[in-house]
């Protein structure tokens, strides 16, 4: 069973910088995104790769102060988010599909089990 482990949410301040990794258990999928949620609200793409071209994608929010990567030989996604602002608090999700740099959660066809991150004014 292909799993997703995320890891590296937590409490910031604003202005402050958080790491989100996503372990694949197995490298089958062609792309990696990051949601995010809120209570009450649909998930957000916030981010997406390509596996092996690394093409990318970025909500407007985020872009400039978020970058998503990837580590090959671990099998990882990474979601640097600096300059973090209250606004980004929210359960954030990885995701990994095969059908491209999808923005929306039907493009995913397996999720991990989402990690809090809270950023505070």
């Amino acid at each position: 069973q292909v799993q997703l482990l995320e890891s590296g949410g937590g409490l910031v301040q604003a202005g402050g910088s958080l790491r989100l990794s996503c372990a694949a258990s197995v490298r089958t999928f062609s792309s990696y995104s990051w949601f995010r949620q809120t209570p009450g609200k649909e998930r957000e793409s916030v981010a997406a790769i390509s596996w092996s071209g690394g093409g990318t994608y970025y909500v407007d929010s985020v872009k400039g102060r978020f970058t998503i990567s990837r580590d090959n030989a671990k099998n990882t996604v990474y979601l640097q988010m600096n300059s973090l602002k209250p606004e980004d608090t929210a359960v954030y999700y990885c995701a990994a599909g095969r059908y491209g740099l999808r923005t929306d959660v039907y493009g995913y066809e397996v999720w991990g089990q989402g990690t809090q991150v809270t950023v505070s004014s």
